[in-house]
């Protein structure tokens, strides 16, 4: 809550609004509270940013013009960044923008959200936030129409006496059972905050791990350069970052950028190593530096510098090696310094080819051709590659030089899983065993032989709330032992009972549990409770909230509607203690406390009728902790009975198709929205935006035309009623009541299935535009003879009950005419005025020797049909292939026999009946006077195909039904003028014929 309420907010919350209104109305008694989060460190950070912006330019503030226009364009950049981890969901979008807005300065951040100048410097106090924010969100959700007990709200942090008394409980109780540990960890780490940085700490980078690196030492043999005289007497060393310490005994040579900035940094009394700035600021925080967390640069060296320095590299048979250019070597990746193993490396092979093979490379760069070696060393022998699996791929996809990236990216792809998962060493001490067996075995050589050290840094850029790049620390501090083997067979066994809705998201939850281990819970810097054991530490935000929906069901009788716990009650904080929360909500004995028994019983009876909850709707960014967190802390809690029940996820929120962004303008905020088009409008909107996992759209004109939509709608539902007196009395009679009642039953079903599926926009198009068409199909279908008056109530009343909480506009309009001029009306004579429609009720000659065939091939018990190789002999002896050869026979009938099998799988197996389960030509003849009307006709007359004297009516033009014979359900019509029909009639033979197509089947 460091912020107003947007639209984005609103979509995930409408899910669960539409779906708690649907059951409410179903006569299921449903709870849809609401609270508060404001734990971590977005409030407290931008607090602290605000306070340094007044000390540095006063209050009212002054900034600088040209940083302003800066600040600009650097949210801008910002809301490029990927944001997307390895393995995780792909497409999803960076918040950056939407966490820091496109002002640069939080006082513009405070003035956007609607604050004067003289209010915003309260704002230095991070409390002061969860005073202003929650209050004003709860009255714009309010306006919103949600449907919620807000007697049952509540703020997170300690500001919460009662809220914080239940996090210590669930803490403690998780060390209790062995959950919580301390222990020293790699972790994403904000230097300017001074703690790790959790996915909710980020601007940028959520969902992004630690990337541990085998640190390879490769030490520089003296005389040294010039350029490093200020290191003689230290050990010096180039460090290169590797992710395959197994194919170090491959060493040729190492790898720098020619124009890369490089420094000597201490890392001990003795050791300096030489890679990036941004590398060492790792290093330091990982307790390799002199001085802890500050990185000491002896000198600072370019790229150029260390071309030609002679190096030992452990494992290398080369006793020397030599560092040589390489100009794709990235210093915003690893160290910035490579080592290279052609033989292996399709990169290193290409620019070490470079360096042969062009003499002005080497002169350019200094390279002495002593340095440059000529022989790759094979060390991995793979299937499909041989010993030099590098050389093989690069001559294989023809690539030129190292430049060719496309082509080296797919060499990468095709060599290195096969590399480990088939390839054999074939030199060393580990020489005939499998790569992925020998891996771990020289990596561990590495290090006890001090050849090389453990390095991290972060998968891809990672920037904290507070503005600084986060860097990996290893910390010691307290993790919860998500990952443990027996903790994840409970919360597999509980995803496995419970309802996600979608394929996707239960994929997402296994893939997360297949990934997710220790999870660092503790921080020293935010808002929200402290760890009750190391009060130095507070619970982190995404490890305070997983357990929160059980404290709904009694955060009423404890806080006693008020929402920061501060009002008198007949519980106080300090009465509930761990004893007292294990019987209310863990089943635990009775405890001895003096909270009034009957209020203790309510309790725990409030909890027992609510739990476990039935679903939880959140987006799909927090699938991958947030939701698996509570997976994890309710199977290990709470028991089995209580478990969750459902998760229900969804994609992010764009407006207008475009990404929801305040640096582009492109924004909303809940209140806005409402003020603009009405809660009912965006509630229409938020309905029709989208369901599943994919990102939804906000449409504004949908929001713009809903409320003039639905207030038609209601003007005539009043015209109705007004006018009962002159509609049709009695039960449902014509064909048209039947079709409009049937109509009706369907968009019904269809509507609850939707809703029940928590599907909302298949529930606007079911229950609100089809059961509208069916009304506007029924109106024109009736005619002089009125509409049925029971039909019309029945009509609006379904249309409350269905959209009483959900409702939706409906596009519509007529198509423009083509441009050019109106063709010339037709003479009497011509014009079109009779229609005769030939039916053929029953199926007959080809088309019913191929479902004859498909009867006699369809399995009706498993629903399935025999081979098309098998269904096609069949035919072949069937008259029809007595006539025509086979290419004639699959040309002709297989189209028909894939339309019935499709059609089969849909409707069942009567869809192979030789005719339709109604009478056709008597549907026709029910409803001659509306095709009359329809189709602006005098006269309309229904005629059987295979009757010969109806067949003559059609003159010389019979051939026509014979090219083109009617079949059941797709009568045959032809149209010709009054005079002709009656010429016709009486034998004449010079019919006028345009022909047209219709379909009546149901």
């Amino acid at each position: 809550m460091n912020g107003l309420l947007h639209l984005g907010h609103a979509f995930s919350l409408s899910k669960l609004e539409f779906g708690a209104a649907y059951h409410r109305l179903c006569g299921s008694n449903v709870l849809l509270p609401f609270g508060f989060h404001c734990t971590g460190m977005p409030i407290k950070a931008s607090a602290d940013k605000l306070a340094r912006e007044i000390q540095q330019y006063g209050n009212l503030p002054v900034f600088p013009a040209a940083q302003e226009e800066g600040s600009c364009a650097a949210n801008a950049d910002a809301t490029q960044v990927d944001m997307v981890g390895p393995g995780k969901f792909k497409g999803k979008k960076s918040k950056a923008a939407a966490k820091s807005g496109a002002q640069k300065y939080q006082w513009e951040i405070m003035r956007s959200f609607g604050l004067e100048d003289e209010e915003i410097s309260r704002f230095q106090d991070p409390y002061h936030w969860l005073t202003h924010f929650p209050p004003l969100a709860k009255e714009v959700l309010k306006k919103f129409g949600l449907g919620c007990d807000w007697r049952r709200s509540f703020i997170t942090t300690d500001m919460n006496p009662y809220y914080d008394a239940f996090v210590k409980w669930q803490m403690r109780k998780l060390k209790e059972l062995g959950k919580v540990v301390k222990d020293m960890r790699y972790t994403i780490y904000s230097p300017l905050d001074g703690q790790p940085c959790a996915d909710h700490d980020r601007a940028t980078g959520e969902g992004v791990l630690p990337q541990e690196y085998v640190l390879i030492k490769m030490e520089v043999i003296s005389p040294f350069p010039p350029k490093l005289k200020a290191l003689v007497g230290r050990k010096v060393y180039l460090a290169a970052a590797t992710l395959r310490p197994e194919t170090m005994y491959g060493q040729t040579n190492c790898w720098v950028l020619p124009d890369g900035i490089y420094g000597a940094f201490e890392i001990n009394d003795t050791d300096v190593f030489i890679l990036t700035a941004r590398a060492a600021l790792n290093l330091a925080y990982q307790h390799l530096s002199r001085v802890p967390e500050k990185p000491t640069c002896l000198c600072e060296l370019s790229g150029n510098d260390l071309i030609g320095l002679a190096l030992r590299s452990p494992l290398a048979f080369n006793e020397i090696i030599y560092a040589l250019p390489m100009l794709t070597v990235l210093t915003d990746k690893g160290t910035g310094i490579v080592t290279s193993v052609p033989s292996d490396s399709p990169d290193d092979f290409m620019a070490l080819q470079d360096l042969i093979t062009k003499p002005a490379l080497r002169a350019k760069y200094g390279v002495k051709d002593e340095w440059v070696p000529c022989e790759v060393v094979p060390i991995i022998h793979i299937p499909e590659f041989g010993d030099k699996s590098a050389e093989k791929v690069c001559h294989d996809l023809k690539i030129k030089s190292q430049n060719d990236k496309e082509k080296l990216a797919e060499a990468k792809r095709m060599t290195y899983l096969k590399g480990f998962t088939d390839g054999t060493m074939i030199v060393g001490e580990f020489s005939g065993r499998k790569v992925q067996e020998a891996k771990p075995l020289i990596k561990s050589k590495h290090l006890e032989e001090g050849t090389a050290v453990l390095y991290s840094e972060p998968e891809k850029k990672v920037m904290s709330r507070s503005g600084d790049d986060c860097v990996v620390a290893l910390t010691d501090q307290w993790y919860i032992t998500y990952g443990e083997t027996e903790w994840k067979q409970k919360a597999v066994r509980c995803l496995d009972g419970m309802n996600t809705f979608s394929a996707e998201t239960r994929n997402g939850f296994e893939h997360t549990l297949g990934w997710l281990n220790q999870w660092a819970c503790s921080r020293s810097f935010g808002l929200g409770t402290r760890i009750p054991w190391d009060e130095q530490f507070l619970v982190e935000s995404l490890s305070d909230s997983t357990l929160y929906m059980a404290y709904y069901t009694v955060s009423h009788l404890l806080q006693n509607g008020n929402l920061y716990g501060q009002e008198i009650s007949s519980v106080r904080p300090e009465q509930m203690t761990d004893e007292v929360w294990d019987y209310v909500f863990c089943d635990g004995p009775a405890p001895k406390t003096d909270i009034p028994p009957a209020l203790l019983n309510k309790m725990k009876q409030e909890f027992e009728y609510w739990y476990p909850f039935d679903i939880r709707v959140s987006g799909k960014d927090l699938i991958q902790n947030h939701l698996t967190f509570c997976i994890y802390n309710h199977t290990a809690l709470l028991p089995e009975h209580h478990w969750p029940r459902g998760f229900r996820c969804n994609g992010h929120l764009m407006l207008n198709s475009e990404k929801m962004s305040k640096s582009t303008g492109n924004f909303l905020t809940l209140e806005e929205a409402i003020n603009k088009y009405s809660s009912d409008a965006t509630r229409f909107a938020l309905a029709d935006a989208g369901d599943g996992m994919d990102d939804a759209n906000f449409v504004t004109e949908t929001a713009n035309s809903a409320v003039m939509r639905v207030t038609k709608e209601i003007s005539w539902m009043e015209e109705v009623v007004a006018a009962e007196s002159n509609l049709r009395a009695g039960l449902p009679a014509t064909y048209a009541d039947h079709v409009f009642e049937n109509e009706m039953n369907i968009a019904i079903k269809e509507t609850e299935k939707s809703y029940n599926r928590f599907m909302f926009r298949d529930a606007l198009k079911s229950g609100f535009y089809d059961l509208q068409l069916a009304r506007d199909e029924y109106r024109l279908s009736c005619g002089a003879g009125g509409m049925n008056r029971d039909l019309l109530r029945r009509f609006m009343d379904d249309s409350i009950v269905l959209m009483r909480k959900l409702l939706q506009k409906q596009e519509s309009g007529s198509k423009k005419p083509k441009k050019g001029a109106a063709p010339a009306p037709l003479s009497e004579e011509k014009k079109m005025s009779v229609g005769l429609i030939y039916v053929n009720e029953h199926y007959s000659g080809w088309k019913e020797q191929c479902l004859r065939v498909l009867q006699s091939k369809f399995d009706s018990h498993m629903l399935t049909f025999a081979t098309d190789q098998e269904i096609t002999e069949a035919l072949m002896d069937c008259p029809i292939g007595q006539e025509m050869n086979l290419k004639q026979v699959q040309k002709l009938c297989m189209p028909f026999i894939r339309f019935k099998k499709d059609e089969t799988r849909v409707v069942g197996p009567q869809a192979l009946d030789l005719k339709l389960p109604f009478g056709e030509m008597d549907v026709l003849q029910k409803n001659l006077e509306l095709i009359s009307r329809q189709l602006g006709l005098e006269q309309v007359e229904v005629l059987s195909a295979s009757d010969e004297a109806a067949r003559a009516i059609a003159g010389e033009y019979v051939s026509l039904l014979e090219k083109n014979p009617p079949s059941p359900g797709n009568p045959v019509a032809i149209f010709i003028s009054k005079q002709e029909y009656e010429a016709q009639r009486n034998g004449l033979n010079n019919a006028v014929i345009t022909q047209g197509i219709m379909d009546t089947s149901l």
